[in-house]
């Protein structure tokens, strides 16, 4: 099983930084396409949510975090998972109902979740993720642990009552919390226009007396730069910060979406501002990368992801004996 150490730095920092972020985002994009063509052969089994468009906000957020940090992720989770150090070979087999997967093969697509790395799981309900990462938020200033909780949600979770009881409570107590928010411009078929009279989400957090930041969610770079500051806040004891970062998914909301609701112009048109290839302009540009070793990162991450869908294939599948071992424990009389 293959494993990736999370680095942390500036993705412009270093010859180094450069590389893992572009490898990291090149990992998810490799992930999702191969998941896709499982999915499609009728190996994985239920519906998935692709973050395919979406990868320098995963990246960018977990490059500026420790890994005792921890994040609460979304039914478009799979980013965050990787970003954070998660194992491929696991995530696989977990899609794909095998013993080795992180729930056992049980979870599924919507809920992998990997304590060890600080992803204390992917969440199938609407802002499900939030509270609980304010709760580990609070936990951290209780236990004086100096960490903080990132808890990554969509456009659609910020119209919940979870986010703004979450908020309001992160906020009063000055918890160490970072919400950041993928504004995909879509919340299943709805788009923002119709869900909010607002231009900005993150206009959000001067309701409950927070920083609140909108940038491009497709720049790693401006996303590394400003959870740093909200990182650097949190720990100082000067409580949560509301990130919005804009991006834009490629696919559908999920596998059974027929994509009516938009154009194919208006993906199109955002196809050209591919998270990858625009950090790709900027090694280059910077001379911190060759196309030769852009290649050869992007054979990595492709290398990498087909062994551990071939390791995933080859695992033992999930024991229906097991089924109930978290449900209920029997007791004996």
């Amino acid at each position: 099983m293959m494993t990736s150490a999370l680095i942390t730095g500036h993705p412009l920092g270093s010859k180094a930084n450069a590389r893992y972020a572009l490898l990291t985002m090149s990992r998810i994009r490799k992930f999702e396409e191969a998941v896709e063509d499982l999915f499609g052969r009728g190996m994985v089994h239920g519906t998935m949510h692709l973050s395919i468009g979406q990868e320098a906000s995963p990246t960018g957020v977990c490059m500026a975090l420790n890994i005792t940090d921890q994040i609460t992720s979304t039914h478009r989770g799979h980013g965050h998972c990787i970003a954070k150090g998660a194992d491929l070979t696991r995530m696989v087999a977990e899609l794909l109902g095998k013993e080795i997967g992180y729930g056992g093969g049980r979870g599924g697509s919507m809920h992998i979740a990997d304590v060890e790395t600080g992803n204390l799981g992917a969440n199938g309900i609407v802002a499900g993720g939030i509270p609980i990462a304010v709760g580990a938020a609070l936990a951290s200033q209780m236990m004086n642990k100096g960490t903080v909780a990132v808890s990554f949600f969509g456009d659609g979770a910020m119209n919940e009552g979870a986010f703004h009881e979450a908020a309001n409570l992160a906020a009063i107590w000055k918890l160490p919390v970072i919400l950041a928010c993928e504004n995909n411009k879509y919340g299943m078929s709805s788009s923002i226009e119709l869900a909010f009279a607002i231009d900005h989400l993150s206009e959000r957090g001067l309701a409950y007396g927070i920083p609140g930041v909108t940038l491009d969610g497709n720049d790693v770079s401006a996303v590394y730069e400003a959870t740093e500051v909200a990182v650097k806040r949190a720990r100082a004891g000067e409580g949560p910060t509301l990130l919005e970062f804009v991006t834009y998914r490629w696919k559908g909301h999920s596998r059974s979406d027929k994509n009516l609701y938009r154009t194919k112009e208006e993906i199109d048109e955002w196809k050209k501002k591919d998270p990858i290839l625009y950090f790709e302009h900027v090694v280059r540009e910077k001379a911190l990368l060759t196309d030769a070793e852009i290649a050869e990162i992007h054979k990595l991450a492709t290398d990498q992801v087909i062994a551990a869908v071939n390791e995933a294939m080859k695992a033992a599948p999930a024991d229906p004996a097991g089924l109930l071992d978290a449900v209920f424990k029997k007791v004996s009389a």
